[in-house]
């Protein structure tokens, strides 16, 4: 078998160079080249454009150390891997009451990202969805339990900056309609996705709060035939006692 070489040798200096500052923070041009064995021509270079994306900053008395974009990178994934961590004996207990398909998301850039996903254990058909993917907020369970929290100004906000275009025809693309089902669903705590992301897709979902901030939300996706009045009705009474018992733990 043949070996792989890597593909791109300044950025494997550029990841010795960091993981050099990272055990060793506030060190000089020249005690990072001669640390890292590169020359001081090829350091700078690497350096300059560290710091130019703000992987690492340069201190005013010309050493350097890791930048603030990358630790928040960092910290993000932290507190993904936390309420990832957090959550799921009760997304497993929630799962195994209606074994249906249960995801997880995080708001980034003004859409759910999916950071976990439970598959349920009996059912043929399940979601296409992964790990990694974003659904917008007007159109997703998570995302309008997420969105029904935003003050009024960071709503209009919202709306002059994205597009309401539809995914299906049963997409809410009317602002004035959208803003109505928001408010429903900070009435209830239950948001839902009624083939508007996909067809004969339903979803059922809910925001997680902590210290009166929300920093995420779940759902319950299934086929839509699988579903109706007293399915429903059992899925919403799950939804928020998981709720419950989430935010509990975390405030």
């Amino acid at each position: 078998m043949a070996e792989t070489k890597p593909y791109g040798t300044v950025l494997i200096k550029a990841a010795k160079i960091m993981d050099y500052l990272a055990e060793n923070p506030n060190h000089s041009l020249l005690e990072i080249a001669k640390n890292t064995e590169m020359t001081a021509s090829t350091t700078i270079k690497i350096l300059d454009t560290l710091v130019l994306i703000g992987y690492v900053q340069k201190n005013e008395n010309k050493s350097y150390r890791l930048g603030s974009k990358l630790i928040r990178y960092a910290n993000q994934r932290l507190e993904q891997l936390d309420l990832a961590e957090i959550t799921l004996p009760y997304l497993e207990k929630l799962q195994a009451s209606i074994d249906e398909t249960i995801h997880l998301g995080i708001l980034s850039d003004n859409e759910i990202l999916y950071i976990n996903k439970l598959d349920p254990k009996h059912q043929t058909i399940r979601m296409s969805s992964k790990i990694g993917i974003t659904r917008p907020l007007y159109s997703s369970a998570m995302g309008k339990a997420v969105l029904s929290t935003f003050s009024d100004e960071e709503f209009q906000l919202y709306l002059t900056t994205h597009t309401l275009k539809p995914y299906t025809e049963h997409t809410i693309t009317n602002p004035l309609r959208l803003a109505k089902e928001l408010e429903e669903v900070q009435r209830s705590g239950i948001a839902f996705d009624d083939e508007e992301v996909e067809l004969e897709i339903f979803c059922i979902g809910a925001s997680i709060k902590k210290d009166q901030q929300v920093i995420g939300a779940f759902s319950v996706s299934m086929p839509k035939y699988r579903l109706n009045d007293d399915s429903k009705n059992k899925i919403i009474q799950a939804v928020l006692q998981t709720k419950k018992e989430i935010e509990q733990v975390l405030n």
